[in-house]
């Protein structure tokens, strides 16, 4: 073995878990060369064949880099480039087609329960769902109702989280369907990584993730209103404050369309209009990354300034669609979460693909009680809950935590629900004294345009960095990985470890990778003060306070 992979070994943490987790790269637990899983064959040499030092003086410079080009996430406060490990995960062609698979029919069966959500409730009616799941939800709006798309979309983007089991199954960990975000450390992590291993994308057969933008502005267009044949398409963002703010820009800038904040905005006529310097200019497509209460102050806050007064109503006359759709979070519930393999089977005639992982639904008298005498056992997490916030590993959390989660769960049983620690699978990750096995999930994004579900080669890996932590989100100290799908049809040459000279040139690598690219031209960005009209003092700290508050709530956190 090399120097970096030396004292490389996956095992179990004591008290959560009888079997050790699933480790991507290695068959058995102290491996060796000749343990190498398949898809990971090509990459070992060559990771293990560079010098630490030049593979530690390359992941500085990628930390430099993404600090430098704002790609960053708030932790604690503080502004942080977001972490990226050099070794990638790699998934074969096979298994990305499984995983491929079960997330289309996923969102296909989540479409089918949001149009029946809004409209007649079929699977309430036919006892596949009980009604007070549904009106309980925190993210079920009422106002949403008979609000459908031109083209019936309600989910235009998709993002499924996903986990491999300690026997190295795929299952569905969580579904975000409101405003998931995430997407642009996909683009930005395969750019720095064709910079920082450049031999690798040369010889390897990784499919490319450049097709992303294109795929969301050709699925925002087909939603457009009827009778627009060249939609005007804008991004809404709350704000430079929110965590997500550097995947607005990048969004709007790659598919050439505006970004616009809520007093870019205003409603007149039943329709959508953006302030421009040319005047008043029509807005048919808003994908949103605001929340569903700070959209429209006329039907929910009515303190927000993030949104417009009158989005709801130029929607509900068919004049403006908002992507994703109002109420969406409905689908996002983990309670709901627990029914979907159900709901595949009601409105698919389908058998699930991708299954859940074991869940207890704590409204349920039975399951309450068996939670609560195995606290120390389960992982407890809110129903509406992200980014990790107010989970609790049981097996790690003290007594004093327990006890106050008991009260809680007792209070409210229909706010949480259980599962058992599942030790998610491992991959080798750089980090003080070399490589070692840290705990990752997988969020792969799709996008529908009404014909058709496409996933994104790959998605977010997200890993948490310190050892045994399985709390994976970035908001919560983790980190992320370029993931590579293997596409056996692309070329392919031996893997090597070039430098100098012989790496190959950026529009060489470029190609290779797919790593990015602008579908439209770039713009400059609206320039707020002039878009919009004048805000008193009062007006700007509100703003600038509800932008911390979304970010705060995690909606669009990952």
């Amino acid at each position: 073995m090399e120097p970096l992979f030396n004292g490389y070994t996956s095992r179990r943490v004591t008290g959560r878990s009888a079997a050790r987790p699933w480790d991507e790269m290695f068959r058995t637990p102290t491996p060796d060369a000749a343990d190498v899983r398949t898809p990971y064959r090509d990459l070992f040499p060559a990771l293990a064949g560079i010098d630490g030092a030049e593979l530690r003086a390359r992941t500085d410079a990628l930390a430099s880099s993404y600090l430098a080009q704002g790609v960053t996430f708030d932790f604690a406060g503080e502004e942080r480039p977001f972490p990226l490990d050099v070794v990638p995960r790699v998934i074969a062609a096979d298994d990305w087609l499984y995983v491929e698979s079960g997330v289309k029919q996923r969102v296909r069966a989540l479409e089918a329960f949001l149009s029946d959500v809004y409209g007649p409730q079929l699977a309430v009616l036919d006892g596949i769902i009980p009604a007070s799941l549904i009106s309980s939800s925190s993210h079920f709006h009422r106002q949403a109702a008979g609000i459908v798309g031109a083209n019936g979309v309600r989910i235009h983007v998709a993002g499924i989280d996903v986990i491999r089991d300690e026997r190295g199954d795929w299952r569905v960990l969580e579904d975000n369907v409101r405003v998931p975000s995430g997407v642009s450390y996909v683009l930005a992590n395969r750019r720095v990584m064709a910079q920082t291993l450049p031999e690798l994308f040369t010889s390897l057969r990784v499919r490319p993730v450049v097709d992303y933008p294109g795929r969301l502005l050709q699925a925002l267009r087909a939603a457009a209103p009827d009778g627009v044949d060249d939609p005007n398409i804008v991004v809404l963002t709350p704000g430079v404050h929110n965590s997500a703010y550097y995947e607005h820009t990048l969004l709007a800038r790659m598919m050439g369309v505006e970004l616009v904040e809520g007093r870019d905005l205003f409603c007149s006529g039943g329709r959508v209009w953006m302030h421009t310097t040319a005047g008043p200019t029509r807005v048919d497509v808003i994908y949103r990354r605001v929340d569903d209460e700070f959209l429209d102050p006329q039907h929910f806050r009515p303190d927000s300034v993030l949104g417009a007064p009158g989005l709801m109503l130029a929607a509900r006359l068919g004049n403006v669609t908002i992507a994703n759709a109002v109420g969406n979070g409905v689908a996002d519930d983990k309670l709901v979460y627990t029914y979907v393999p159900e709901l595949i089977r009601y409105y698919l005639g389908e058998e699930p693909i991708l299954p859940n992982v074991d869940t207890w639904r704590l409204e349920e008298p039975a399951a309450l009680e068996e939670v609560l005498d195995r606290l120390d056992e389960l992982v407890i997490k809110p129903v509406d809950g992200s980014g990790g916030k107010g989970l609790v590993v049981g097996p790690d959390a003290s007594p004093e935590t327990l006890e106050t989660l008991r009260r809680t769960l007792l209070a409210d049983p229909r706010g949480w629900i259980a599962q058992p620690v599942v030790q998610l699978s491992t991959i080798p990750t750089l980090v003080e004294d070399g490589f070692r096995p840290r705990h990752v999930d997988l969020r792969p994004f799709a996008v529908n345009d009404g014909q058709d579900i496409w996933v994104l080669p790959g998605g977010l890996t997200r890993v948490a960095l310190p050892e045994g932590q399985l709390v994976v989100n970035s908001s919560q100290g983790g980190g992320s990985k370029d993931t590579w799908v293997l596409d056996p049809s692309l070329f392919t040459g031996p893997a090597s470890v070039i430098t100098g000279e012989e790496a190959p040139a950026a529009d060489e690598v470029s190609l290779a990778t797919g790593a990015i690219a602008v579908v439209a031209p770039p713009r400059e960005e609206p320039h707020p003060p002039f878009l919009s009209s004048p805000q008193d003092e009062d007006l700007e700290t509100r703003h600038h306070q509800q932008q911390q508050q979304q970010q705060q709530q995690g909606g669009t956190g990952c």
